[in-house]
């Protein structure tokens, strides 16, 4: 089969556009927070907390930072101010805030994708970045792509350190999403 053909494809399955794609990586995020959640929580609050020279320093410090960029990218999206000033800022320093926040924020980028229209992820997104403080637009269907990389990429970095302390958070891959393309956790 060429690359690209529609034989083959089912297009029930996650269907095709952008908006299919963010309510999939939506319910994927959500997924995987529950489990990565639920293996640091075999960690002690030191072992969580410790200093291992991870980009944000420990494991709390990077679900810290996944929660803080997602926040702040859910008030650009909804054109609301960004509250941070930093993306090492902690929010929570008890984890089971942290855990019970990280749900409630998942529930709402949930609710948040089942709202998105091709329409509106052709539409610009402007924004300030919190790093190097300058105005920038980019389509806002590539800026959502960036918004769930981006957690993909920091909890990859916690499944890391979860290894290293022998604890296995399990099978990550999308396409294992329970109740996506008949998948079963």
């Amino acid at each position: 089969m060429a690359f690209g053909s529609k034989k083959g494809r089912d297009e029930g399955a996650g269907g095709c556009g952008m908006a299919p794609y963010a309510e999939t990586m939506a319910r994927y995020n959500r997924w995987m927070n529950e489990r990565l959640y639920e293996a640091c929580a075999q960690l002690t609050d030191d072992q969580r907390k410790r200093n291992v020279g991870a980009f944000f320093q420990s494991v709390h410090g990077t679900l810290n930072h996944i929660l803080l960029a997602d926040r702040t990218w859910l008030a650009r999206f909804a054109g609301e101010p960004v509250l941070y000033t930093s993306l090492n800022q902690e929010l929570y320093s008890d984890f089971s805030d942290l855990q019970r926040e990280r749900k409630q924020d998942d529930a709402r980028i949930v609710a948040w994708a089942k709202t998105l229209t091709p329409d509106d992820l052709a539409c610009p997104l402007r924004f300030t970045g919190i790093a190097s403080p300058e105005s920038r637009t980019y389509p806002l269907g590539l800026v959502v792509t960036h918004f769930f990389n981006h957690q993909t990429h920091h909890r990859g970095q916690v499944t890391t350190l979860l290894s290293q302390h022998g604890i296995d958070p399990g099978v990550t891959d999308l396409l294992r999403l329970p109740g996506a393309w008949g998948a079963q956790a």
